[in-house]
């Protein structure tokens, strides 16, 4: 989605018996009558409520979505098919003793046909002066085709059920806060329709991979969210605390560490789709509250992982999407996830951007050195791996746009992984990475007690994460080898659905205190 400055649209509004078309952008700030609308509309509610009518007090019972309705129009039908349908007023046209609206509900907007000698003339006068842009209604008529050939329902009978106090937006001069947009998602949803397709496509994304899992004998299941230890993770938690028990908790960092005590317990397949909160910085592939779907598979490895991600997403772009190929928005290159997928080792990767068959034998003076001749900033403080993942995070990763898997990462990455076994200094995991950003790790996960303590005791820098002291004894007890695998649903989301920013694929994304 476009930010502000963008997002287009057009509304008819009643004036008089004319038609009166408003359109603008979503960059610009509410006219100068809004405030006399907001009092006419305020005192159409009063005269209602004065007649004994109340619109917060009725409801209609709908048999039907928009689409869903048109659906059961067919031509030279020889009976009269009727529906009852509600939704937002989003076009009104009123001529004379007959008039056209729209009203739009989830499934989109819908015509409706209003007559006089069909209302009577008491009713057709409440249409016509009570009724404003923005206001909630529920109809029932019968379905026809017009002349210009859209299917429309020809009203018997309608009510209001809910009044809108403000004017949908008309003109939006001088904001300049693109932020607008997401901090007022409901006006967004009602006159962006890119914005409400986006995020109904991430709910059937979402619901595919329920589906696809539950069909291989997974199980979803709910893990903590508030937790005595951020663990699974090397990130800065939100910290709060519980006052009945009195003691501190965090929000969860990962989804990880209690997936696999399930391993422990006997649950083979588990996996879980959540929210993890990480009390990090803001930008266009992070916030702070973000969904993650994560998958164990018991006797499996990182390889079944590879098999697991890609039948997922072939899946999701045939029955979802309808399409195995994509257009990747920045650079307009297409994806393609049909065929063979390229697996290549991180060690590789690096070699080939540095041009130094030898880099990983290097000293770290003769590594900062290759780094900032490549353009990349470092702090002479990190360690060699830091360096090196610098490298490969602004030099390498955002080049690889087709289906990538990179594997055999260096160990001092990921505690949680197997040591690979022909060599020592990197882990049995890989990182899938799609339109130049990851979108899926997936590890053969470490189930060795010993080597599990030995590995956290061992982390350094900005991946030193704390000790989970149950986990470690869970382990104790036994966990069956396994492959493990997380997903970033808002990432993936981004991807699959073209978006320019993980804001546009969050409902309400976290925003600074405003207006």
């Amino acid at each position: 989605m476009h930010l502000a400055g963008k997002l287009k649209y057009s509304f008819h509004l009643p004036r008089g018996r004319r038609l009166f078309t408003v359109s603008g952008s979503m960059s610009d700030n509410p006219t100068d009558n809004s405030h006399d609308q907001y009092a006419v509309r305020l005192k159409k509610l009063q005269d209602m409520r004065a007649a004994g009518q109340d619109p917060f007090r009725a409801n209609v019972t709908t048999t039907h979505f928009s689409a869903d309705a048109k659906a059961l129009y067919q031509e030279g039908q020889d009976y009269a098919v009727t529906v009852t349908v509600a939704g937002r007023l989003i076009t009104f046209r009123v001529q004379g003793g007959s008039s056209f609206v729209k009203i739009q509900d989830q499934q989109g907007p819908i015509q409706l046909y209003f007559r006089k000698d069909v209302l009577g003339e008491e009713r057709y006068g409440v249409f016509k002066k009570s009724l404003d842009l923005g206001d909630i209604i529920g109809v029932t008529g019968t379905l026809f085709k017009t002349k210009t050939g859209e299917i429309t329902v020809r009203v018997d009978a309608f009510t209001l059920v809910s009044k809108a106090l403000h004017p949908l937006p008309e003109k939006w001069h001088g904001l300049t806060d693109p932020e607008q947009v997401y901090r007022q998602r409901y006006l967004d949803l009602i006159v962006n329709e890119e914005s409400r397709k986006r995020l109904q496509l991430r709910s059937r994304i979402i619901s595919h991979i329920r589906s696809f899992l539950e069909k291989r004998n997974f199980i979803e299941v709910e893990t903590p969210v508030l937790q005595a230890i951020a663990g699974g993770a090397a990130a800065k938690p939100f910290n709060t605390h519980h006052n009945a028990l009195g003691i501190d908790f965090v929000l969860r960092i990962s989804l990880e560490l209690y997936l696999k005590r399930m391993l422990v317990g006997g649950f083979d397949r588990v996996f879980e789709i959540g929210r993890n909160f990480r009390n990090e910085g803001i930008s266009r592939r992070h916030n702070p509250e973000f969904t993650m779907m994560e998958v164990y598979q018991a006797y499996s490895d990182f390889r079944g992982m590879m098999t697991l991600i890609k039948d997922l997403l072939t899946s999701i772009c045939t029955e979802v999407l309808g399409t195995n190929q994509i257009v990747h928005p920045a650079s307009g290159q297409m994806i393609n996830f049909a065929g063979e997928w390229r697996e290549v080792k991180y060690k590789d990767l690096i070699r080939e951007v540095t041009g130094d068959a030898g880099w990983f034998e290097r000293s770290k003076a003769e590594k900062i050195a290759g780094a900032e001749k490549l353009g990349c900033s470092v702090n002479p403080a990190w360690e060699e791996f830091e360096i090196t993942n610098e490298i490969f995070s602004k030099k390498i990763e955002p080049t690889l746009i087709q289906p990538t898997f990179v594997t055999h990462l260096p160990k001092e990455l990921c505690p949680l992984a197997k040591i690979t076994l022909d060599d020592p200094t990197t882990i049995d995991v890989f990182e899938l990475t799609i339109g130049g950003m990851e979108v899926a790790p997936a590890y053969s996960e470490q189930n060795d007690p010993f080597v599990q303590r030995q590995m956290f005791e061992a982390q350094a820098g900005e991946e030193k994460q704390n000790i989970d002291e149950d986990f470690l004894r869970a382990l104790e007890h036994g966990m069956p080898p396994a492959g493990g695998m997380g997903v970033g649903i808002d990432r993936l989301c981004i991807l699959l659905t073209g978006a320019e920013s993980i804001r546009d694929v969050i409902l309400f994304p976290q925003l600074r205190p405003g207006a």
